[in-house]
């Protein structure tokens, strides 16, 4: 098991003290109940697309198998804090949505281009192959849609479609994300572009 190890970056770090400070005063049988996540009475465990992390309570601790993404990324931990803290669980209906489809969906949708779209086009339209295997690695769920797409879940219950059309001589590579509908409602649309960055980091990792 390994613990985090601080980063010495501004940007990152301030929010991360900031909802570490909140995370104290939060109430663990509240949380349980909004968020479905298990909490043993010393820490929430919580899985994040390829690995479990348990999270410390009230003093802020993060453990899981050695290498597993968030252990040195703060924004990760970020996001799963914000999840604990603000987050809640709600089945999904089945259907996917835009990124511009969920509420201000249109006021983020400049960061969400660069941060997401723009990036797992680069990352992956020109790599479809590596992206396939990656995928299959991770067990995605192979999608009929574009050159290459795949369903995988965030958190449990939350799942992401990616979608994938390679370059040519005339076009660039193009990317899609879609989100299961009940992001619309659980997530705040900051937390929806995060949820996008982390997922491209992850399987990143795998290529």
């Amino acid at each position: 098991m390994a613990e985090k190890r601080i980063l010495e970056n501004h940007k990152e770090e301030v929010p991360f003290s900031h909802y570490v400070e909140r995370f104290r005063t939060l109430d663990p049988t509240e949380a349980v109940a909004r968020t479905g996540v298990s909490f043993d009475g010393a820490a929430f465990t919580l899985h994040l697309v390829d690995s479990d992390y348990r999270i410390f309570w009230p003093e802020y601790r993060i453990e899981a198998n050695a290498g597993a993404f968030a252990l040195n990324n703060l924004p990760a931990q970020t996001f799963l804090l914000r999840f604990l803290l603000e987050g809640k669980a709600e089945k999904s209906q089945g259907t996917y949505k835009t990124f511009r489809e969920m509420p201000w969906g249109e006021l983020y949708i400049q960061p969400f281009t660069g941060r997401c779209l723009t990036r797992a086009a680069f990352t992956f339209g020109t790599k479809i192959p590596k992206f396939v295997a990656a995928m299959e690695t991770l067990g995605a769920e192979k999608l009929p849609h574009g050159d290459a797409g795949y369903a995988l879940e965030l958190l449990p219950g939350f799942t992401m479609e990616l979608l994938l059309w390679a370059g040519d001589d005339e076009f660039p590579p193009s990317a899609q994300i879609l989100y299961s509908d009940n992001f619309a409602q659980c997530f705040a649309p900051e937390d929806r572009v995060v949820a996008g960055d982390l997922l491209i980091s992850i399987v990143k990792t795998y290529l």
